[in-house]
């Protein structure tokens, strides 16, 4: 919507604080449910509260030779055994797994049995908002449509998702599903985001042996976490994850096959969606510690030496759960939870807290019916005119140390005039000069959609959070921007 008159918009509005600067870049955003309000996430409880996981048994994971499990006991693999020492104290494939994290401390562990629902909302004990992460592995049942939007919610709400596929053509019960295909349809057909929510896809490769390395990178949490160094891990019969950036800049490759890096081949990737953290896996057999149920055919690779996954699996859970830096017990960061930028929702009717520049004069706080706030009653109206304009808005905070999650946070609604193909006004949005993310007219959509960001890697420092929007002289193009936020805990 073209703006009737800039004066009808509050101007000369005080400045202090956050640049959104500007650059042309076309990173395809991803719709994030405009009407959805996020709910607070149980991951934000107290420190001493245990950081609570739920690894799914409903969907084939005992299949064939799989046997997917941390214990025979479910729900509570404490009622097999109250005290475990080693992995031989529960019964499964993945005891190795549960009994470390419950050794550790900080965790509480817990089954959903076959025969149930994957659900979030629903007030049941297994109800997967009472849980801090939630392991799907190598799943070999196609979820269901509501299985779908409560796995999407969740993580969009706060939760961890950690998912485990294995090669192609490895469908373990014969119903024409393989967790490949299963995670691409979770990503690409369910009712939250379906346009590519976490950056990455699942190839289609049944990769007989590889031993993919870790990239470098000292200050990655899963790589460098209260587990121990990641330095590789193990492909024996497994699959790799092709990589888009453009879709979610927050989507990492952590390992990768040999020969292979960027956008292809990563073996082990990491993303996040909405505040919410994802991790990906291409292989079942890291996970697989030997032991088991009688009758299966086991392999020990979570011991094989050609890779260190039991510290991967380990320091993925930790930074799943946001328990990252607390040692080997987990439950909790000890660092104070807390929202960083000042004026977020422009509720002061001005900038205060905010720096901004427009070419024309006029301010960007808005509280026109025409491009109404997301909550409250102001917005930032960038650009919008029709005419060569360009709008910055910032605002700098300081990050602290020691935190489990950094993140950026705000909703964005994209009017336009112009061309749907051709990318003429844009938004850059940057860290220090760095870009995290563009859009521009060819997005255009009804309706706020909430974009994310890990800023993580700016933990101990200053960091300068900079909007820029760029219109030319023709059809005008609207980016309103609300409820901006930086949360870390």
């Amino acid at each position: 919507m073209i703006r009737a008159s800039k004066a009808v918009r509050p101007t000369a509005l005080a400045a202090t604080g956050l640049l959104l600067a500007a650059a042309a870049a076309t990173v395809q955003p991803h719709p994030a449910a405009a009407a959805t309000t996020l709910q607070a996430h149980p991951a934000a409880a107290a420190a001493a509260t245990p950081k609570r996981v739920l690894f799914d048994n409903t969907k084939g994971e005992t299949a064939g030779n799989a046997d997917w499990i941390i214990s025979t006991s479910q729900p509570d693999p404490l009622a097999q055994n109250a005290n475990p020492t080693t992995e031989t104290s529960w019964t499964g494939a993945l005891s190795a797994w549960g009994v470390a994290l419950q050794k550790a401390g900080g965790y509480s562990l817990k089954t959903l049995p076959a025969g149930n629902t994957i659900s979030y909302g629903t007030g049941g004990a297994l109800d997967l908002a009472n849980f801090d992460a939630f392991v799907l592995p190598e799943p070999n049942v196609r979820l269901g449509d509501a299985e779908k939007t409560a796995v999407m919610k969740f993580v969009q709400n706060g939760g961890g998702l950690f998912l485990i596929s294995d090669h192609t053509q490895s469908d373990r019960n014969n119903d024409g599903w393989d967790s490949p295909k299963i995670i691409n349809d979770l990503l690409t057909t369910n009712s939250v985001d379906s346009t590519d929510p976490f950056g990455f896809s699942v190839d289609l490769l049944n990769l007989t042996t590889d031993n993919p390395r870790a990239i470098t990178d000292t200050t990655d949490q899963v790589l460098n976490g209260p587990f121990g160094k990641v330095t590789g891990s193990i492909i024996r019969n497994g699959t790799t994850f092709t990589l888009k950036p453009a879709d979610n800049p927050n989507v990492k490759g952590l390992l990768y096959r040999t020969g292979y890096s960027g956008s292809t081949g990563a073996a082990f990737a990491t993303s996040t969606f909405g505040s919410g953290r994802v991790a990906v896996w291409g292989d079942s057999s890291p996970i697989d510690d030997g032991t088991g149920q009688s009758g299966n055919t086991l392999y020990d690779g979570w011991n094989d030496p050609a890779g260190t996954d039991a510290a991967l699996a380990l320091n993925t859970t930790a930074w799943l759960t946001k328990s990252t830096g607390t040692g080997t017990g987990g439950g909790g960061t000890g660092c104070p939870a807390a929202q960083l930028i000042t004026n977020p929702g422009f509720e002061t009717g001005s900038t205060a807290g905010w720096t901004e520049t427009n070419s024309d004069g006029t301010s960007t706080v808005n509280s026109a019916a025409g491009e109404p706030a997301r909550t409250g009653g102001y917005d930032a109206w960038l650009d919008g005119n029709g005419t060569t304009t360009t709008d910055t808005l910032s605002q700098t905070v300081t990050l602290p140390t020691g935190c489990g999650s950094y993140r950026l946070s705000f909703w964005l609604h994209i009017d336009s005039a112009a061309s749907t193909t051709t990318a003429f006004d844009t938004l850059t949005v940057t860290a220090n000069g760095t870009t995290l993310a563009g859009y521009d007219n060819t997005k255009a959509a009804a309706g706020y959609q909430q974009r994310t960001f890990d800023l993580a890697a700016y933990a101990g420092r200053s960091v300068t959070l900079k909007f820029t929007g760029a219109e030319d002289y023709t059809k005008q193009t609207s980016f309103v921007l609300d409820d901006i936020t930086v949360d870390v805990s």
